[in-house]
Order: structure tokens, then C-alpha cells, then sequence
């Protein structure tokens, strides 16, 4: 990645992220953690409906269609909803090491134009792991998982405690998801990056 801040350089005493044994065997569907997350959720209508997969190691792939309704310039994919694609996709990684946690920090490339009605095939891994702070990067293909990277990503995630969403997100959603009385839902709703 071209011109990456320090501050998604990992400190020399970083260590290697290591996989949590709970954490979903390779090839395993992830599925949506919240069904309202405009990533992954299948409650948001012009969502991405990101669909992630449990990869080797401290890994995820994924893949997105790129709608009209995603669109920035006429034909093309919004750069904002690239980014939230690679966004989605790493904070995914959080599945891996059976952690919650959130967005510190995305630096975004944008290598080649995304059109509508494109698949775009998402990589993510961590990297390494620094106290609360996990750092990962992530590519976007088109044309095939191994096709040509059209986005990038590097980031910095920061491990939290449910409190974080308890104490700043809308009561009515958070109480909403805490009434739920399905229990794998209503713990999943905080499991990763929402």
C-alpha cells in the first residue's frame, strides 16, 4: 500500500495474531452479526449484504455486488462504499480472534474503477495484534478472487467491551437488541465490528 501512515505500522514488540480455537472452522459462512448493519445485515435494503467466510489462520474472504443503489459517479461504484466494504470485510477478521472490536483507523486505495453489477472479491487478514490494537489489511479483486486489485485497505482496530455500544448507541436499537429473545442473535448483534 502506497503512502501508509505510521500509525498503522504495528510497534516493533507486536506479536503474530493466533487464530482463537472457538473461532469458525476455514470455509464456514459467518453470516450477519446484526441484522440491521448496512454491511453485512440482510435488514438494510440497499446494504451491502456482505457475505464473509471464515479463511486459514487469522483470515476472511468475502464478496459483494456492487447495485445501482451503490453507485457514485454514473455506472461506478462510491468510493465511500468501497471503503465500507473493506471495512466490513476486516472488522470481520474479529470472528478469528473471538474479540469485539472497532474501526480505529482505514486508509483506502483506490487502484481501479469498480462498475455496477461487479462482484468484488474481498481478502482480509490480521496482521498483528499490540495490547487493544489489531492491525490487518485488505484487497478487493474483481474479474475473480484473483483478478486485478481494484481497492486496498489498511487498518488499525481497537478490542472493546460491549459497554462501548451499551453506552453510545441509540437505547432504543441497543435495547432492542438486548430484548431479543433469541440468545445466539442477541450475542452475536455485539460480537464484531457494528
Amino acid at each position: 500500500m502506497s503512502g501508509t501512515s505510521a500509525r498503522l505500522t504495528p510497534p516493533a514488540d507486536a506479536v503474530k495474531p493466533v487464530r482463537h480455537p472457538d473461532a469458525p472452522a476455514p470455509g464456514e459462512l459467518l453470516g450477519s452479526h446484526y441484522e440491521h448493519c448496512f454491511g453485512c445485515g440482510g435488514g438494510q435494503p440497499h446494504g451491502l449484504h456482505l457475505q464473509a467466510t471464515a479463511g486459514e489462520g487469522v483470515s476472511v474472504t468475502a464478496e459483494f455486488t456492487v447495485k445501482p443503489a451503490h453507485q457514485g459517479a454514473p455506472g461506478l461504484a462510491h468510493g465511500g462504499v468501497l471503503a465500507t466494504a473493506m471495512d466490513e470485510t476486516l472488522g470481520a477478521l474479529s470472528w478469528m480472534l473471538r474479540v469485539i472490536a472497532v474501526t480505529g483507523r482505514l486508509e483506502t486505495d483506490y487502484v481501479l474503477p469498480v462498475p455496477v453489477d461487479t462482484v468484488l472479491f474481498l481478502e482480509a487478514e490480521a496482521t498483528a495484534v499490540h495490547g487493544r490494537k489489531i492491525y490487518c489489511r485488505a484487497t478487493g479483486r474483481t474479474g475473480g478472487p484473483e483478478g486485478p486489485v481494484a481497492v486496498r485497505a489498511e487498518a488499525l482496530f481497537i478490542e472493546v467491551k460491549v459497554e462501548h455500544f451499551i453506552d453510545n448507541g441509540r437505547p432504543e436499537e441497543i435495547q432492542a437488541a438486548m430484548s431479543d429473545p433469541n440468545q445466539i442473535r442477541r450475542a452475536r448483534a455485539f460480537e464484531v465490528n457494528p
